[in-house]
């Protein structure tokens, strides 16, 4: 939508000027990339919530006291067993402040319970981003979300039945931010911007799991509250304080931000393929459900899931079990792939970009070329480090740190796809595929475990060599069938003709 004072002849001539109007739109301090900003800083809260509870059942939960010579013994008390949906944390010492009797199963129920909520709301959420506006969909979201972390220790000290209760509402809660995400993204990142946009708002969520376990464990120890409910407090009370930059800041689209300014919304508006003032009313679910896209999408994302849920619920165990580090520098060694992933992200999303902007490659070649990337260098280095000999352990987590960082590709690749596909309803295609994924968060862990019950160097070959065959699954299909022009079923006709001539294939 064009502002009513932009005059239509002076639209013209900077339309067909693109490189000295795009040389006159702000960039890193334009609204886009505040939106950008704020995406991230909500990813990390969102996984700050998310995941301060395997930390904080390290200091919640009683250690058994051996009785025949009434002294403590470290235990596990999180094991690779009992990290679905949050990192391991290893071998800790008596916290002789825990609380609880909770014994394994039970630990486990409440970390898996998240998912149970976050699956459901996946769909919805895309549908009522795409229909309603990303922004109240997301501030809500995590709203609620900062009010449930913050009532966990007082509903933990009254009954694990509503830390349960809780964990399904949060996920439910936070089930909706991603297809959000990918609604307000749809309208805001223009096309030859995507990649690095999208980039620079998914790297919250690594950094939302490497800050909060960095500083979880000094909060154990040092926090109020008994050291674990300082936890949440922070956290929740994080998550407020966003949510009111949240509202204050973000908007559904372009043309209703106050403080845009003229030359960045003609750029934004002029640049992406459909009218992005108005709302997805209809979902062309026949098309949609029955396009090559869609099931490619799901294809994709469930293989990298598959990966991305087996190392971050287990690569601690692995580290500690198979190579031999200790606690103290499991916790850093366990993020460093992480922090490498992140710059990976950034660097890919950026590169996709450029290839893009120079006519290198078409949106279709960079997503398919990114991805494969991503999926056969993972693979590779995934199975090299289950060959490495033990005394050589540093070389591992070099090689770990080489796979993680290959997914970083998948920035510039398949997580940016939905945008190009269908950019008018990329919340709901994110929802769609996002909620096949979310199966191999509970099915990855439990594989993985099955497969190591000795921890021993061979069966974690077995582990890298699944994570592998997914990897080259999801490169034949995707490689083969995706695509990167907008589908036929998600094109706004009335707008198609009017802007085919302002947007030129990359």
């Amino acid at each position: 939508m064009i502002p009513k004072d932009v005059d239509s002849h002076d639209l013209s001539e900077k339309i067909e000027n693109d490189k000295e109007n795009s040389e006159k739109v702000p960039t890193f301090f334009s609204q886009r990339w505040i939106l950008a900003y704020l995406f991230f800083t909500g990813l990390f809260n969102v996984y700050a919530v998310r995941v301060n509870i395997s930390v904080a059942l390290v200091c919640m939960v009683k250690t058994p006291v051996d009785n025949l010579t009434l002294t403590i013994s470290p235990v596990n008390n999180i094991t690779k067993n009992d990290t679905s949906g949050g990192l391991y944390v290893g071998k800790q010492t008596y916290q002789q402040r825990g609380e609880f009797d909770w014994d394994k199963s039970t630990r486990s129920a409440i970390l898996s319970s998240f998912f149970y909520g976050y699956m459901v709301t996946q769909i919805p959420g895309g549908w009522l981003a795409d229909r309603f506006g990303g922004r109240r969909v997301f501030g809500l979201s995590m709203a609620i979300a900062s009010v449930l972390t913050l009532l966990t220790p007082t509903c933990a000290r009254i009954s694990v039945k509503l830390v349960y209760l809780l964990r399904v509402i949060l996920g439910l809660a936070t089930g909706v931010v991603f297809p959000a995400v990918s609604s307000m993204l749809g309208r805001w990142a223009p096309r030859l911007e995507r990649s690095k946009l999208v980039a620079t708002a998914y790297v919250g969520v690594n950094a939302g799991i490497i800050g909060t376990f960095a500083t979880s464990g000094l909060l154990c120890e040092y926090g109020f509250d008994n050291g674990w409910g300082s936890i949440f407090y922070i956290t929740g009370g994080l998550c407020c304080i966003w949510t009111v930059v949240w509202f204050y800041q973000a908007r559904d689209n372009p043309s209703e931000h106050p403080r845009i300014t003229k030359a960045e919304l003609i750029y934004i508006t002029n640049n992406i393929e459909f009218d992005t003032s108005k709302m997805a009313i209809a979902i062309p679910w026949k098309a949609m459900g029955t396009s090559v896209v869609l099931w490619v999408g799901i294809c994709c994302h469930m293989c990298l899931t598959y990966g991305w849920y087996t190392l971050i619920t287990n690569l601690p165990v692995f580290m500690e079990s198979v190579l031999k580090f200790d606690i103290k520098s499991n916790g850093a060694l366990s993020s460093l792939p992480y922090i490498c992933q992140s710059v990976m992200a950034i660097v890919a999303g950026n590169l996709a970009d450029y290839l893009r902007k120079k006519c290198i490659f078409t949106t279709g070649q960079t997503r398919k070329l990114f991805q494969s990337i991503a999926f056969i260098g993972a693979g590779i280095f995934l199975v090299v480090t289950g060959f490495v000999p033990i005394e050589m352990n540093y070389l591992a987590v070099l090689f770990l740190c080489l796979a993680v960082s290959s997914l970083g590709f998948g920035r510039g690749g398949f997580t940016v796809n939905h945008i190009d596909v269908a950019p008018k309803f990329g919340g709901m295609m994110l929802g769609i595929t996002n909620t096949m994924a979310t199966i191999q968060g509970i099915v990855a862990p439990q594989i993985a475990g099955a497969l190591t019950p000795n921890d021993t160097q061979e069966e974690w070959r077995n582990v890298f060599y699944v994570c592998a065959g997914f990897c080259l699954f999801g490169t034949i299909i995707y490689g083969s069938f995706a695509r990167g022009e907008v589908q036929t079923w998600a094109k706004d006709a009335k707008d198609d003709e009017s802007r085919k001539d302002h947007l030129t294939e990359p």
